[in-house]
């Protein structure tokens, strides 16, 4: 068996940049990748940030954050993850997308380098055979934001090996992480459960049956939810929250996982929430305002 040294982070977004800081805090050498060196400036830029105010917070000492940020350089080209002994893919949960970037990063691995993807909803089975090592793919979903949030799923594929297997527990672990096995079924344990919860909150919404500012308090004083599940859905990206819809939809053939009219909508018109400025909330002003 290996030993998980360095990690290479295919995309650096909210969930990479989020991937490339805690596995630097835990002592890996990260080699962090997109499309532009714009975007990777952008991802460093948010661990920075996020590290400091760890710092602030009393979480993490200022020579670790120092330490992990040393850890961490830029890959301009895809082809600076060669050497690494695992690469984490966290892009856009779009499997075209994915499969276009397993068939570049495959070739230049090494033969035991394992792959690993963010997914929160695709099928691992399908995905590793897109590539040249199923028996070394593995999905390690994290949950946003990564530095904070505690919790990760394991899917294996069909054809992931033990070996795999214990590789990336042995590395969630190292992250201070506590993991859940998932079975590979769309949008696995926490979507599966999550996404349709929102998906309905906002069917609630298109019925008129309550307002934004109506739902979300009823969820979080009535439920005891932290966040409202439309402030959730504008905080996770309502393509995102579309397209697992579509996943859970089409993999599961079940009406009960029908998307709302009002979420394709909104996606329709680029309202993808707090990334894009408006969703359910417009965050344009000082204070988020509901659009409707």
């Amino acid at each position: 068996m290996i030993e998980i040294q360095s990690v290479g982070v295919i995309g650096a977004g909210q969930m990479g940049n989020g991937i490339a800081h805690v596995a630097s805090l835990a002592g890996y050498d990260v080699c962090l990748h997109d499309v532009s060196r714009e975007r990777i400036e952008s991802g460093l830029a948010t661990i920075t940030g996020n590290m400091a105010r760890q710092v602030a917070a009393g979480r993490i000492e200022d020579a670790e954050r120092k330490a992990a940020v040393d850890r961490i350089t830029v890959a301009e080209n895809i082809d600076d993850l060669s050497e690494m002994d695992l690469v984490i893919e966290a892009v856009t949960e779009n499997e075209q997308v994915k499969r276009k970037i397993y068939a570049q990063v495959c070739p230049l691995l090494k033969p035991e380098a394992v792959l690993a993807t963010n997914t929160s909803s695709l099928s691992i089975t399908r995905l590793a055979a897109a590539t040249d090592r199923p028996e070394r793919f593995i999905g390690i979903h994290f949950m946003n934001p990564v530095p904070v949030m505690e919790f990760v799923e394991l899917v294996r594929g069909i054809a992931t090996a033990d070996e795999t297997f214990n590789l990336a527990t042995g590395f969630v672990k190292r992250l201070g992480k506590v993991q859940a096995v998932a079975e590979d079924f769309p949008a696995f344990i926490v979507n599966r459960i999550l996404l349709p919860m929102i998906n309905e909150a906002i069917y609630t919404l298109y019925e008129g049956v309550g307002t934004v500012d109506a739902i979300d308090t009823a969820m979080r004083l009535g439920a005891n939810h932290k966040m409202g599940p439309l402030q959730l859905a504008d905080f996770i990206g309502l393509d995102t929250c579309l397209s697992i819809m579509q996943v859970l939809h089409d993999g599961l053939a079940d009406s009960k996982y029908r998307p709302c009219p009002l979420l394709v909508k909104y996606v329709e018109a680029g309202w993808l929430g707090r990334k894009a400025g408006r969703g359910f909330y417009d965050y344009r002003g000082d204070t988020p305002v509901p659009t409707r």
